[in-house]
């Protein structure tokens, strides 16, 4: 791979419903791993980051097709990962035209379980749990959950688990627009409610993702376009962690809310 690679663009970044696209291959090459990558000058497909797994599907023209199947983003170079079709195809022209397609089934999953994530931190607010801080959020098929950091008494877990779920009941039926704002810091820490987390730079332009009015917060992945997309919302599981050790601080009490979309799951049983 060329040392003074480019970086590539990132197509999803600006139109999230966008599953296809025509890109130039710019290099193949078969990895430490034994995996082969392809690297394109720009992208539809989403690599894993930000709790949402990796976009999978094909790169392909008249000459070859390659099944694409982990993406990740390094230096700002999106790495698709996979096989080729047919093992008489590996050397391809770099150079060639190519078209990029992104599953879409996979596609609406991940981003239904991203969007529903995001759900979950304003229904926390909504039953009077601000002080919680959202942190780690894990928006995979084998479990999302999103931990908050902060103390909440432990007699309340189970009837805010209760108020959560009529919460985004109440939410998802009324449905709200989910928008994409890529804007300078002052504007996107409005759409925040005021404020942005510390590791936003301040000469950045963040992209913020909003659901319907609510404060919207920094996010790069995929999203539905709409709130009632989510159908329902269960939390399955409350976990509290009383201390926690980590690089940041010693003492970090943590609760880990477990949840799923059960049009997802329903979705994936019949799958």
């Amino acid at each position: 791979m060329d040392e003074n690679q480019s970086p590539t663009k990132l197509e999803y970044y600006d139109d999230m419903f966008k599953l296809e696209s025509t890109a130039i291959l710019l290099s193949s090459f078969l990895n430490e791993d034994n995996r082969y990558v392809l690297i394109v000058d720009s992208t539809v497909f989403h690599p894993q980051g930000g709790g949402q797994p990796s976009d999978k599907g094909s790169i392909s023209n008249s000459q070859f097709k390659f099944i694409v199947e982990d993406v990740r983003l390094k230096d700002k170079i999106v790495y698709h990962y996979g096989h080729f079709e047919n093992s008489k195809d590996e050397n391809v022209e770099k150079g060639a035209q190519v078209l990029l397609s992104v599953d879409e089934v996979r596609r609406r999953l991940n981003s239904r379980l991203h969007s529903a994530g995001h759900l979950l931190d304003i229904c926390v607010r909504n039953v009077g749990w601000n002080h919680l801080e959202p942190g780690k959020g894990y928006h995979f098929q084998d479990g999302p959950f999103v931990e908050y950091k902060g103390v909440v008494p432990q007699n309340e877990l189970q009837s805010k688990k209760t108020e959560l779920e009529l919460e985004a009941s109440n939410l998802i039926s009324k449905g709200g627009k989910v928008s994409i704002s890529i804007v300078p810091y002052d504007k996107a820490s409005e759409l925040c409610g005021g404020s942005l987390p510390d590791y936003i730079p301040k000469d950045s332009t963040p992209r913020i993702v909003q659901l319907g009015e609510f404060p919207g917060c920094p996010c790069g992945g995929t999203h539905i376009k709409d709130i009632n997309e989510i159908s329902s919302l269960k939390v399955l599981a409350s976990v509290w962690r009383s201390s926690i050790k980590s690089a940041r601080s010693i003492n970090c009490p943590m609760l880990t809310l477990i949840y799923v979309s059960l049009r997802c799951f329903r979705f994936l049983k019949s799958g």
